[in-house]
């Protein structure tokens, strides 16, 4: 199986920030990890003042097929299966899909 990283960045809608981080904790994160290939999700948000999207999920795969992986996101998120909740701004929101080039290393 090969390991993959989808990222996505993201914000919540106008004066909806709580509602936005207690769906993405609490519903959506344990719903993706649902699909197959998904196999680990964390959360992350912007710490150095940076402007921009502030809020970024990372998402780890253990696939062979990474594209069916996102087809079956999508097809969740088509059906309902998977909920979006109207707190997170879906004109924004910015995602890609990336393989590994090289070995992990680690300290």
């Amino acid at each position: 199986m090969g390991k993959y990283v989808f990222v996505v960045q993201s914000e919540p809608t106008e004066g909806q920030e709580d509602a936005y981080n207690d769906w993405y904790d609490n519903i959506h994160l344990g719903e993706v990890l649902t699909v197959p290939g998904f196999v680990a999700a964390q959360r992350f948000k912007v710490q150095d003042g940076s402007e921009g999207l502030q809020y970024l999920a990372l998402y780890e795969l253990d696939t062979d097929d990474p594209q069916a992986s996102l087809a079956a996101l999508g097809a969740g998120i088509q059906s309902g299966d998977i909920n979006m909740s109207e707190a997170i701004n879906g004109k924004t929101i910015q995602s890609t899909m990336y393989g590994p080039i090289g070995e992990r290393m680690t300290a």
